[in-house]
């Protein structure tokens, strides 16, 4: 009788169970990683938020705080120069409302001059791309709740 050459059955299914606990480990770590990224992504995004603000309140004092986020974006390029319906301070990304995972609003009122605002984010989806929502307003102190905002109050809790 020739001798056969190859893996038993055995041996495959030992291999197979290995990758699958091994899978079993690291696909929920490699989810909280996503997130994690996804949140720090999140907070940098509405730091850039509250930069573009105090700029386009400087550059702008007659009309105080950008009304809105797609006003702090915009393509200014070679002669293009920036004005206050576009002002060109955030990417065209952020401007449009969406980010890494997160759903952003901005809205600057009172006035003219606009004295507030506030910007907030929310996960995409709640547990998958972000599990805390984060704001904040004119104070430029960022604040987060693990529940989605419509608002910013400043009651949520600051981050540390």
């Amino acid at each position: 009788m020739p001798k056969q050459k190859g893996f038993s059955l055995i041996e495959l299914l030992i291999v197979v169970a290995i990758i699958l606990i091994i899978a079993a480990i690291s696909i929920p770590n490699l989810l909280r990683a996503r997130i994690a990224a996804n949140e720090s992504s999140a907070v940098a995004s509405i730091r850039t938020i509250n930069t573009s603000m105090i700029s386009y309140n400087s550059a702008y004092p007659t009309v105080g705080y950008a009304p809105s986020l797609s006003v702090l974006g915009g393509t200014c390029t070679g002669t293009v120069i920036p004005t206050t319906g576009t002002a060109c301070l955030i990417d065209s990304t952020l401007a449009a409302g969406t980010k890494s995972g997160y759903t952003f609003k901005m809205v600057g009122s009172g006035g003219p001059p606009s004295g507030t605002y506030y910007a907030y984010g929310n996960p995409l989806t709640q547990n998958t791309t972000g599990v805390r929502s984060f704001c904040s307003t004119q104070d430029v102190v960022i604040r987060y709740t693990t529940v989605a905002m419509t608002t910013c109050v400043g009651t949520e809790t600051p981050l540390q």
